[in-house]
């Protein structure tokens, strides 16, 4: 039967990795491995992960507060490295792609907002899977990093949708205090980089376990 329930949000911005990408471990390592390549003190798991979301710049610089200006480009590079090393090795999280298909059937427009690079992004978007599947994007290298609103403002504005109708989905706090900045509702998913119990005062809609539990929520209240 089709589902002929009135939208809640016509547009629905995903963050990438943690939510629609199985990348997080991948990009802790590489964090790590970057830092110690330029000299600096290894940050830790945690540290590592709750940088992910911003800017590359961004990220590595708070990853290595021991590591001096001068050598950011160089701890970059060394980042980009390790990580096209193993970047074929990562997958969409089980279920995404019918999740999406489902959103895009009920008549949801998609979009994507990312700390990642235009290069990057446009890499894993022209793969057969995913081309075609997202209306709009914008990376932190285009316009501002998270948490400034600018990603979700821009989106918006491209895609004609007020922040009324826009909902933001992601793993990180990051992405929450984004569509706070932006007006913007969210909703939280707790199998990505950053814990949920931080989600709390942020104020999403819904914190989901799984893909398969945030396209449920999704189909049934978005």
């Amino acid at each position: 039967m089709t589902d002929i329930r009135p939208r809640r949000f016509d547009l629905i911005v995903f963050d990438w990795d943690g939510t629609l990408y199985d990348s997080t471990r991948l990009i802790v390592r590489c964090i790590q491995a970057a830092v110690v390549d330029v000299g600096g003190a290894k940050p830790n798991e945690n540290d590592a992960a709750w940088v992910i979301g911003l800017g590359l710049a961004e990220a590595l610089a708070r990853a290595a507060p021991d590591v001096p200006k001068e050598k950011y480009a160089e701890l970059g590079a060394r980042y980009r490295y390790h990580y096209l090393q193993h970047q074929d090795d990562l997958v969409l999280f089980d279920g995404v792609l019918p999740m999406l298909d489902a959103l895009h059937a009920r008549g949801h427009k998609l979009a994507v907002a990312t700390g990642k690079s235009r290069r990057g992004l446009n890499e894993a978007l022209a793969t057969v899977a995913l081309r075609d599947r997202f209306d709009a994007s914008r990376t932190a290298d285009e316009t501002f990093g998270k948490p400034h609103p600018r990603m979700l403002l821009e989106l918006m504005e491209e895609l004609d949708v007020p922040a009324g109708r826009t909902l933001m989905v992601g793993d990180t706090t990051h992405d929450l205090q984004l569509a706070l900045n932006a007006g913007c509702a969210s909703v939280g998913v707790s199998y990505g980089a950053h814990e949920p119990d931080t989600f709390d005062a942020l104020g999403p809609l819904h914190v989901a376990h799984s893909v398969s539990g945030l396209t449920q929520w999704l189909l049934e209240n978005g």
